[in-house]
């Protein structure tokens, strides 16, 4: 290409490139940013109220699991029932022991925990602070001549002291258990 004058010479246009994003690209990326944030946030915040209740679900019924045992186990090697009497129920047992020292054995409810008395000994809480007892029935499912049935029912309650829903938990526990022959 030749001019004769500076100006007359013209080069061809070239597009300017421009790098960057125009807006409406930059708000359909900050939406779906913000889309898949909400949503990985929600998710999380399920998963960890699952975590939770979990937890709590866990803690209530090891709590039941071990007072049952631990009832029945009293009961099993137990030579005799005090109370409840023979066809009847109570908020208390007392049974007898082979050992001297441990007799008689007494379970009982107070102030929201079960708890244990072997002989002259001092009490043995088996329920937590966690967690409140109640609704403690002992029933004495015997009949003459037999060596005894007790039938244990009690309700535990997770402590929720902070009033969000996944610390409500509540477990109603049953049992039975017989005296062994001598």
């Amino acid at each position: 290409m030749r001019c004769s004058m500076k100006n007359d010479c013209e080069m061809p246009h070239m597009p300017q490139v421009q790098s960057g994003f125009t807006l409406v690209e930059l708000l359909l990326y900050v939406s779906i940013s913000s889309i898949l944030l909400l949503v990985l946030s929600l998710f999380l915040s399920i998963l960890l109220e699952s975590r939770v209740k979990s937890q709590i679900i866990a803690e209530v019924d090891q709590q039941g699991a071990q007072v049952v045992q631990i009832i029945t186990q009293a009961v099993r090697n137990a030579t005799g029932v005090n109370i409840p009497v023979q066809g009847s129920s109570a908020s208390t047992l007392s049974v007898s022991t082979y050992d001297a020292g441990l007799n008689p054995t007494v379970f009982d409810l107070s102030g929201g925990e079960i708890r244990m008395t072997e002989g002259v000994g001092s009490v043995v809480k088996l329920t937590n602070t966690r967690v409140t007892a109640n609704g403690l029935m002992l029933t004495n499912l015997s009949r003459t001549g037999t060596p005894g049935v007790i039938r244990i029912q009690f309700t535990l309650t997770y402590v929720n002291n902070s009033g969000r829903n996944e610390y409500n938990y509540t477990r109603t526990f049953y049992a039975s258990a017989s005296l062994r022959q001598p």
